[in-house]
């Protein structure tokens, strides 16, 4: 643990490690909601999910607040205006590479979720839908970590939903962060109390 780190600890200030799979959540949007790739306007407004995990946990606290954004860089190339806005929106870009047989922003992200805990403090806000994480969030969880997971929530793995009973938080990313510019199209179950059936005639 860094002096730092240490510092932290001891003054027991809150870090919040807002960590994204850029893939999966860009895969998600594109194959499962609008069936095609999505353009620029049609994806997340990051700015706003930053200002989201900011103030999940502590209003108005000024909490510290690191944004993560995972891409795969395996071909070369990254899209550099893209880069460039979200280093603006204060995230650090973590571009990783490797075999084409690995899924190295899974990996990435599960040795970044690892060392969270190793390092004695810090809560997670997870963006993903993804099974991979479930032990890293498992033992956060069980470490009494706050830990969030940011998606669209009836997309989520359903290993992912069953972590709600020992604490971890679902946010949705249209709903709870208002991280879109326009309405999604998504098949929704809806609660017998709200249902209008008007809607449909």
């Amino acid at each position: 643990m860094s002096a730092d780190q240490d510092r932290q600890a001891a003054s027991g200030e809150r870090v919040t490690y807002l960590v994204v799979d850029g893939e999966n959540i860009d895969a998600t949007l594109g194959m499962s909601l609008l069936e095609r790739k999505p353009r620029p306007e049609e994806r997340p407004r990051w700015e706003r999910v930053m200002q989201g995990a900011r103030k999940l946990w502590d209003p108005g606290s000024g909490r510290k607040t690191k944004g993560l954004f995972f891409l795969n860089g395996s071909n070369g190339h990254l899209p550099f205006s893209f880069v460039a806005a979200l280093r603006g929106f204060d995230y650090q870009v973590v571009p990783l590479s490797g075999p084409a047989r690995v899924k190295v922003v899974d990996v990435g992200i599960q040795r970044t979720l690892d060392a969270i805990l190793e390092q004695g403090h810090g809560d997670v806000v997870l963006a993903t839908h993804d099974i991979d994480f479930l032990d890293q969030l498992r033992a956060l969880l069980a470490d009494d970590r706050r830990v969030a997971v940011l998606c669209f929530r009836e997309l989520l793995s359903a290993g992912l939903h069953e972590l709600e009973e020992q604490g971890l938080q679902i946010v949705d990313l249209e709903d709870d962060f208002q991280a879109f510019n326009a309405p999604l199209p998504r098949l929704r179950i809806i609660e017998l109390d709200s249902f209008d059936p008007t809607r449909y005639l």
